[in-house]
């Protein structure tokens, strides 16, 4: 028998006993798939959640308040002076009005503030996109801020970059916990696997025993049973893949526009899902290839094969 044809006899003999034992099958299958649904939901909060953080990255700016008493000689030579710097994107200056006419078209119940004063109470500024890719030289960016920190003319810097990392931060701390909790609840998937596969080598332990006495070879006996561990494996990841596609549907249609639906903005790539379903079928392989080790799989000390395998 060729090895496509004992793969084809290893493929029917398998989904044969899924169909019997489906009842158990649909456990090692279930947990499977709510341990990769758990690591799954992990990776995509927080893939999300990076996407959300680049956005805000490429969009931060640094804010330079000027005193009130800076001439416009003072305003034009650190504008000038800022453009030529190598980690600012862009300078804008922002005069007082412009700021007045910002605050209150982004806050109009707010506006009431601003009246009644005798000048603008608002500054001007000056606002810096950020170069993210300066801050591999931090030392010589933190001198830079320093410098512009002393400068008679400058009030106040306001740095979008300490929350940002604290964002980063977050982030990192998910996918770690993502992936200890999927480690944990796959293993727990695998020993179900095994104890399943178990289970079911020992209700054929007589189909097996004679499978022995006609000389079929140890590979022969466990192929199904590799197979079977295979499928409930793939099997589990699918379902997993369907249910997080399900709940990431659910969330867009019912949280849209709410700050719930930017976790949930973009699913996972088609490689990340081939990855959850490939790691599925890894895991059930891995159960069953553990459980026949330890299992005899029927053999006694009459039948042949008792020192094989």
């Amino acid at each position: 028998m060729s090895f496509f044809q004992a793969l084809g006899y290893f493929t029917r003999e398998a989904f044969l006993s899924l169909v019997r034992s489906w009842k158990i099958s649909l456990l090692a299958v279930l947990t499977i798939a709510v341990s990769l649904i758990l690591g799954g939901v992990f990776l995509l909060v927080s893939g999300n959640l990076r996407h959300v953080v680049e956005g805000w990255k490429s969009e931060s700016k640094v804010v330079i308040y000027l005193r009130a008493e800076a001439s416009g000689s003072e305003t034009v030579r650190m504008t000038r002076a800022l453009e030529e710097t190598d980690w600012a994107l862009d300078v804008e200056l922002v005069s007082a009005e412009t700021a007045h006419r910002r605050f209150r078209r982004a806050f109009p119940s707010l506006s009431d503030l601003l009246e009644g004063w005798g000048e603008n109470p608002l500054p001007t500024s000056i606002e810096v996109g950020l170069d993210w890719q300066q801050f591999e030289d931090r030392p010589a960016l933190e001198a830079a801020f320093a410098e512009l920190r002393a400068d008679p003319a400058v009030s106040m810097i306001d740095d979008d970059r300490d929350w940002l990392n604290q964002l980063e931060a977050v982030v990192f701390v998910l996918e770690a916990l993502g992936l200890v909790l999927g480690a944990i609840l796959l293993v727990t998937a695998i020993f179900t696997i095994s104890s399943v596969i178990r289970l079911t080598a020992f209700l054929y332990r007589e189909e097996i025993a004679v499978m022995r006495l006609v000389g079929a070879t140890e590979f022969f006996i466990r192929g199904p049973f590799y197979v079977e561990g295979l499928m409930q494996g793939l099997l589990g990841g699918a379902v997993a893949v369907t249910a997080l596609f399900g709940a990431h549907l659910l969330v867009l249609e019912r949280y849209a526009g709410a700050p719930l639906s930017l976790l949930a903005s973009r699913f996972l790539a088609p490689i990340e899902l081939l990855a959850l379903i490939g790691l599925g079928g890894l895991a059930g392989l891995v159960g069953a290839v553990t459980s026949l080790r330890r299992e005899s799989l029927g053999q006694t000390a009459e039948t042949p094969g008792w020192a094989e395998g």
